[in-house]
């Protein structure tokens, strides 16, 4: 960014040359994020059963949707019968007001085919939250946020914070480690990468911008996985002899 002004007051002749230019830029090193088992991804889905929020849960871990887009999803954006999701905004709060974002990138704007085992817990979430509607009445904030799928308890939208807080409990409660909800995301794509689901498809399902954001997530698959991609391999390679 400042190498970026610099250059435009080179070109205004407001300064003779870009010093930014000469900066050596730290060296970032990505966060790692172990890979989350199918044997994990059940414990996990067992510890969210039942809870108010185990929808929300599910849905991040199966599409693996950031969790902005998920707060942000309204029930017009649900397709139960045809099983899909339509991510078409995020919800942030910005300034202590919540808003209604556009998307990060162009491939963040997607339809999504849901586990029908995701769609059925939908429909429970549904059910549960139109009885919380009837029983607050007039206190009902939902009406003027357009019906979100994931709100508070009235309606309203649910602040990252809570989320976090509560699937930390969660976790504790199971005796599983600690995760973020982030997290969730990661693991989403690294099961995606275990079942063998094409690089493509993960990356229109997740909404990554480019290939190789999936690619460098595909890449730290867990270590049964490279055992069993290492037998495999000395098998085709040895059994040719």
């Amino acid at each position: 960014m400042l190498r970026g002004a610099l250059n435009a007051a080179v070109d205004d002749d407001i300064v003779t040359r870009n010093v930014a230019t000469k900066a050596d830029l730290p060296r970032i090193l990505p966060r790692e994020v172990a890979a989350l088992t199918s044997d994990a991804a059940k414990r996990l889905l067992d510890a969210v059963a039942g809870d108010r929020l185990e929808a929300l849960f599910t849905v991040a871990l199966t599409l693996g949707l950031r969790q902005g887009e998920a707060l942000g999803l309204r029930w017009t954006d649900i397709d139960i019968e045809s099983g899909t999701i339509r991510v078409r905004r995020s919800l942030q709060r910005i300034g202590g007001e919540w808003q209604f974002l556009e998307p990060k990138t162009k491939g963040s704007s997607r339809t999504i085919a849901a586990p029908k085992e995701v769609v059925s817990g939908l429909r429970i979430h549904r059910t549960r939250q139109l009885e919380e509607r009837l029983k607050l009445g007039q206190n009902w904030q939902g009406d003027g946020w357009g019906d979100l799928v994931f709100p508070d308890r009235f309606g309203a939208p649910l602040s990252g914070f809570h989320v976090s807080r509560r699937f930390k409990t969660l976790l504790g409660a199971a005796g599983l480690p600690p995760m973020r909800y982030h997290d969730l995301r990661h693991g989403a794509a690294s099961l995606m990468a275990a079942l063998g689901i094409s690089p493509r498809v993960a990356m229109e399902i997740l909404g990554h911008a480019q290939i190789s954001t999936t690619m460098n997530i595909y890449t730290h698959v867990a270590p049964e996985l490279q055992r069993e991609a290492a037998d495999r391999l000395g098998s085709a390679l040895w059994a040719m002899g």
